[in-house]
């Protein structure tokens, strides 16, 4: 991508109107699936991070992807709103507290969840069960940086994206002073000067390598004030060209490599994450982005998040309460956990979503919630004489 697609003051690019971009929700959706797909392979197929898996489910030991995926949605859909208004937030503190508003309520609810299934229902064999310090660095987000029982094997992207979020205000200040690839250039120099001289141990738990695809992501979102000539360009074709050398390097190299060295193949992946958004953005190809905007798929993506935050904990209840010894490993235990598991972890999130994220998208602030919650009580009230009044005739 050129730095054309970056500025904000190039003559010839079209006023964006704001709103959604087709087929983002339904890639969250997919992404988040996998993420639950993942957790049901190491199970299956213990071993991680050999691969014992036959061909045909081999690709789902490799969680983390689903991940990045994540992350650079995150930083192009933030991106968006900025990139039509000259890459600056209209207030920071707005940004920072609808992010807040937008990530933190279901988290929470997350996080208390995941604490009973753990002390009442089922913990992970093997692991630490999750105590009074876990509450804590949980419920900061710093479970990055301090150590603690882990109440659920998901959170630990959850700190790093909320760090991100701290970080994008200076992101877009290098875009407006210089440009987005600069500011690509700048992350991606920093982070590979930690991947060289850092520790195995501070790449595991600091994931910095993250913050590369964060900038791909918002380096991405340029393509909405870009030009024609830009947005013209065959994006799923650079994205698929990216794509193949990524893939022969971990064909030939195994999952064990590859899951040693995720650093190094997490920002190989970024070329062709960007791309792929770039390609989705301009709705190319148009059968790719219609397969993505699909009702299924955009209503998994509504509450996708909801997703990532809860299957983790009914992954393990009902892998080691209920199938596991009971089923013979590998393939059965996968297709029997798959069965079971994906509608039941979907159905969950879904409810999840409709009490603790979803309220808390469609009204910005206390008052307008407890509004709509009292007229929703109301409306309730209202209907119950009508009803008893029906059944009795």
């Amino acid at each position: 991508m050129t730095a054309t697609v970056a500025r904000p003051d190039v003559a010839s690019a079209p006023a964006a109107a704001p709103g959604r971009v087709r087929g983002l929700d339904g890639l969250r959706g997919l992404a988040a699936l996998f993420v639950v797909l993942n957790h049901i392979f190491l199970r299956a197929w213990p071993g991680y991070p050999a691969d014992h898996a036959p061909f045909w489910a081999a690709e789902f030991i490799y969680g983390r992807f689903a991940v990045i995926v994540f992350i650079a949605l995150s930083g192009f859909s933030l991106g968006l709103a900025p990139a039509r208004s000259g890459w600056r937030f209209d207030s920071v503190a707005r940004f920072a507290h609808r992010r807040a508003w937008r990530i933190l309520p279901p988290y929470w609810a997350a996080l208390a969840f995941s604490l009973a299934m753990t002390w009442y229902v089922l913990a992970q064999p093997g692991w630490a069960v999750p105590n009074g310090k876990s509450v804590v660095v949980y419920g900061l987000l710093v479970q990055d940086a301090v150590h603690a029982p882990i109440p659920n094997r998901a959170f630990w992207s959850i700190a790093i994206e909320a760090q991100l979020y701290i970080l994008l205000p200076l992101l877009l200040l290098i875009i407006r002073r210089v440009s987005a690839i600069a500011m690509l250039a700048v992350v991606a120099g920093v982070v590979l000067t930690v991947g060289l001289l850092g520790s195995p141990d501070t790449l595991i738990r600091f994931t910095p390598d993250l913050a590369v695809l964060f900038a791909i992501g918002l380096l991405a979102a340029g393509i909405v004030t870009a030009g024609e000539r830009i947005r013209s360009r065959p994006w799923a074709g650079y994205a698929l060209a990216a794509t193949v050398p990524v893939i022969a390097l971990i064909a030939v190299k195994g999952s064990t490599w590859t899951n040693n060295n995720l650093f190094w193949v997490d920002l190989a992946w970024g070329p062709a994450i960007g791309c792929l958004l770039v390609a989705i953005a301009t709705s190319r190809p148009r059968p790719l982005v219609d397969l993505l905007d699909t009702r299924p798929l955009r209503r998994l993506g509504s509450f996708s998040y909801s997703l990532y935050l809860t299957h983790a904990p009914i992954v393990i209840a009902v892998s080691y309460g209920l199938v596991l010894g009971r089923v013979a490993s590998g393939t059965p235990t996968f297709l029997v956990l798959s069965a079971i598991l994906l509608p039941m972890t979907v159905g969950f999130a879904w409810m999840f979503a409709t009490v603790f994220e979803l309220p808390f998208q469609r009204h910005r602030g206390w008052m307008p919630l407890r509004q709509a919650a009292s007229e929703r009580l109301r409306r309730y009230r209202d209907e119950r004489p009508a009803k008893s009044n029906w059944c009795a005739m």
